[in-house]
């Protein structure tokens, strides 16, 4: 399967500084929208990374209180531009995809889940947490993504297949830190 951002290749490029800007950008229509449903919204993926190559691809991570609303919800993410993709939903029912184009291009992606129940944002919220403090795990991940891209550059499923185990590693680490952290904390203890 060739890569629908660039067309025919997986590309990745440096760390660009204006994806965070257009993250904001995306956040902000994204809260004023979603305004009764929305619990939070984050900037997760490569280019929420400072200092990782990524792929020029704006990933959103939207947390809703329920997705019991999801019509609605779908209507106003798709009035921002956004092209809704509900066959993924066979894989990850508790997950709606959108992503959005410009000249052919997808420029972002979003990932809505219930945020109370969510062991998707977790993952991905430890993720980047993880990497934006851990300079040799960004650099690692960073080298084997370049390495992936050039190996599979026409299969954007091989490229994603193989980054599984790093992206699985890193995450219990981060997880498991995370509950360590949260376990001694007084509020915490039963």
């Amino acid at each position: 399967m060739s890569d629908p951002v660039t067309g025919s290749r997986v590309v990745i490029i440096e760390h660009d500084p204006g994806w965070a800007d257009a993250y904001a950008v995306a956040a902000a229509e994204l809260s004023s929208a979603l305004r009764p449903w929305v619990v939070s919204i984050e900037h997760i993926g490569s280019t929420s990374v400072p200092g990782l190559a990524a792929k020029s691809v704006i990933d959103i991570q939207v947390g809703v209180r329920s997705l019991d609303e999801s019509a609605v919800i779908v209507r106003a993410v798709e009035s921002l531009g956004y092209e809704y993709v509900p066959e993924l939903e066979a894989d990850l029912p508790d997950r709606r995809y959108f992503r959005r184009w410009s000249n052919g291009r997808r420029t972002h992606q979003i990932h809505l889940v219930e945020r109370g129940n969510s062991h998707w944002w977790e993952r991905h919220v430890a993720f980047r947490d993880w990497l934006r403090i851990h300079e040799e795990d960004r650099d690692a991940y960073a080298a084997l993504k370049r390495r992936l891209a050039e190996e599979h550059r026409h299969d954007l499923e091989a490229y994603t297949d193989g980054k599984t185990e790093f992206v699985l590693a890193i995450e219990r680490q981060a997880l498991n830190t995370e509950h360590r952290r949260a376990s001694h904390l007084p509020w915490s203890r039963a």
